[in-house]
């Protein structure tokens, strides 16, 4: 009956081609939006392994650096290092904006970085792949790749230009955004100092106020002005511990000691994977769901039109006694077939066409392997409409 089954493939094998293939390009575009969410998730992932923290440090009360803004004093880093445990602690700033030239403007997480070495300093890009790090402490910058820099090119940041002096490779955020870095310094004025315009202004509401010319009080405006144009703060530490030391215990003891939040890697992933892109993967789960509704319903009808088609030799084939399990077999084996041919066309669709998108497309063998049976799964179920009308044929239609 395999034969029978391949025989009728072959009578009718333009529309059963050609319907194989638009079942593919749908599941190619299930296993693209498979990989669009494995690929956020292992954006998370990267961009906690490319800090080079055991913790993370950041304003009490927050779900900071990445999911929530924060902002702790940039001395607190000196009181860190005397804690038990605590091997290196460092600043970190994280600003996404748009930053470029005339040429190239591209949205990118703005990464501050304190001075120090990469493998000893948190938060230092780990390897480059041109170029060289930092070693100045203004106005040069390591970018990643996907940027669109290269090694000399200058772009803006607020109002200062950089240079760029090295490239990386997979530094991103949990968005896909590409990472620039720069001194901590430069990158403390772009995020937390205000223009000279509204300086200006906010001085000038400072004096008008009678609260900070008090004759009893000399230097309280000073002092506030003072305050007003300084840039003290940073978003995160990053921080990294001694051998043999917990990192649940050493972070017990900073939220104790210092009124700061503390979180682990674990937690950190948790943050980053369960709320910052729990609401894209609850979106990319129904177009999951309805990709499947749609693809099984492709399936079901032209399964069923080409059961419809052969009516009189279904009728034949049970007026010479063929089994119902066999008229049954042919017609599975046909949808299976379409599922299989549909499987391959979708399967290198999506790999060809995953490094075009823009976001980074993460096309794993277990979600093959998953997607592979879910498609002879739902194959399956869509034959059934088919067999059961099929069994449905009176012998008598044969000879009608």
């Amino acid at each position: 009956m395999i034969s029978l089954a391949g025989r009728d493939i072959l009578h009718t094998w333009g529309k059963f081609v050609f319907t194989g293939i638009g079942l593919g390009l749908l599941i190619g575009v299930t296993l693209v939006m498979a990989g669009v969410y494995r690929g956020m998730v292992d954006d998370g992932k990267a961009l906690l392994d490319n800090s080079g923290a055991d913790l993370w440090v950041v304003q009490q009360d927050t779900l900071g650096p990445y999911a929530e803004p924060s902002s702790v004093n940039d001395d607190v880093y000196r009181t860190l290092l005397a804690m038990p445990g605590v091997a290196q602690a460092a600043n970190v700033t994280y600003l996404t904006m748009q930053v470029g030239s005339a040429e190239n403007e591209v949205r990118a997480m703005v990464v501050g970085i304190a001075p120090g070495s990469p493998g000893t300093t948190p938060g230092w890009p780990p390897y480059l792949v041109a170029g060289r790090q930092i070693t100045r402490g203004h106005y040069e910058a390591v970018v990643d790749i996907a940027a669109g820099f290269k090694v000399g090119d200058r772009f803006a940041i607020r109002r200062n230009y950089y240079t760029v002096v090295g490239m990386t490779r997979r530094m991103v955020s949990s968005s896909g955004d590409p990472m620039v870095f720069i001194p901590l310094k430069d990158a403390q004025e772009a995020q937390f100092l205000r223009d000279n315009d509204a300086i200006w202004q906010s001085r000038r509401r400072s004096a008008a106020n009678p609260a900070f010319n008090r004759p009893g009080v000399p230097g309280l405006l000073d002092a506030v002005i003072t305050s007003q144009s300084s840039n003290t703060f940073v978003n995160a530490v990053l921080v990294t511990l001694e051998p043999g030391h917990a990192p649940e215990e050493v972070a017990a003891a900073i939220r104790r000691w210092k009124r700061l939040t503390v979180y682990t890697r674990s937690q950190m992933e948790g943050i980053l994977v369960g709320k910052l892109i729990a609401t894209s993967s609850r979106q990319i789960a129904m177009f999951l769901v309805i990709l499947a509704v749609v693809s099984a319903a492709i399936v079901a009808f032209i399964i069923y039109s080409l059961t419809m088609d052969k009516i009189r030799e279904i009728a034949v084939l049970k007026l010479i006694g063929t089994r119902n399990c066999t008229i049954a077999a042919m017609i599975m084996q046909q949808s299976l077939a379409l599922g299989v041919i549909g499987f391959v066309v979708g399967k290198i669709s999506a790999t060809f066409s995953a490094p075009v998108f823009p976001k980074y497309v993460l096309l794993t063998p277990m979600d093959s392997v998953a997607g592979f049976f879910a498609v002879l799964a739902i194959c399956i179920l869509a034959s059934l409409v088919a067999i059961r009308m099929a069994l449905m044929v009176d012998p008598a239609e044969a000879i009608g």
